[in-house]
């Protein structure tokens, strides 16, 4: 079965409220068996627009991907997000099929 992700581009606006907000995913994501695959390190945008920061999640399946955003607790730290940043996150299915 196929994994699920995140993938968040962000502008942080405020840091010390961004960090609230990355403390309260932390137990979030463990209930639904999320790892960061990329976590804000070094990025180079070759093509179409950018934001500072970008975030790959990775979840057991699509479906706790899905799960995970639409959770009473993600809706709660998301309200933290929102007052200190702003961007995009894609819940994406993973590719188990043939590779070249």
């Amino acid at each position: 079965m196929p994994k699920g992700y995140w993938f968040a581009r962000v502008d942080v606006n405020n840091l010390d409220n961004y960090k609230l907000y990355a403390t309260a995913i932390q137990p979030i994501f463990k209930k639904f068996g999320a790892r960061y695959l990329t976590r804000g390190g070094r990025s180079e945008n070759v093509e179409g627009e950018n934001r500072s920061r970008n975030v790959v999640i990775e979840f057991p399946d699509y479906e706790a991907a899905l799960a995970c955003y639409r959770s009473p607790e993600y809706a709660e730290a998301k309200k933290l997000r929102a007052s200190a940043s702003a961007g995009d996150i894609i819940i994406l299915e993973g590719y188990d099929g043939p590779q070249p």
